[in-house]
């Protein structure tokens, strides 16, 4: 028998940790779904019909989030993953931003561009990106005459946030281990 948590298998303290963290979620959140507690493996299983990568192509993701967020299995299981963290607001803005960068009417670009800011720019927006005051201050500027680089700068800090912390997380997940088999 194990004499305490540093005598247990790596893998195992990381379970256990998940399940305190999704234990926890539960008991602080009433009322949150069910699908907190459902293993990673099952939610894999429900990801979009795009086709899954080779194993070799979704060890690329290790180095380049790029290849991984241009891939839509690979975007679909960072973004699962990034849900399961509660922080998949990173992930949404890159991919409007993306949205918003391929926008050829300027009528339907300023309609985006008030959406995205109120969504994920403004104060207190519901899925408020973690940008500096500058990045903001700028992209504040930039939206007075919108344009397909309004959000460039904030883009680049969020991807550059999920390329330091989310992605090296993704790849000690269940979620990416499923994929490398």
């Amino acid at each position: 028998m194990c004499k305490g948590l540093a005598a247990l298998p790596h893998t195992c303290l990381e379970r256990a940790k998940e399940i305190k963290t999704k234990l926890g979620t539960l008991l602080q959140k009433p009322d949150a779904t069910i699908d907190f507690i459902i293993p990673y493996p099952e939610k894999l299983e429900k990801l979009p019909k795009a086709q899954k990568p080779s194993p070799e192509e979704a060890l690329q993701w290790r180095d380049s989030l790029e290849k991984l967020l241009q891939n839509p299995y690979g975007l679909a299981s960072f973004r699962s993953f990034l849900r399961s963290e509660f922080s998949e607001e990173n992930a949404e803005f890159w991919v409007a931003c993306e949205d918003y960068k391929k926008t050829k009417s300027p009528v339907k670009m300023a309609e985006k561009a008030k959406k995205i800011y109120e969504e994920f720019i403004q104060t207190e927006a519901p899925k408020e990106v973690n940008i500096d005051h500058f990045t903001k201050a700028v992209t504040m500027k930039n939206l007075v005459e919108p344009s397909p680089t309004s959000f460039d700068m904030a883009q680049k800090r969020i991807f550059a946030l999920m390329e330091k912390d989310s992605l090296p997380r993704f790849v000690r997940s269940e979620f990416y281990h499923e994929l490398i088999k």
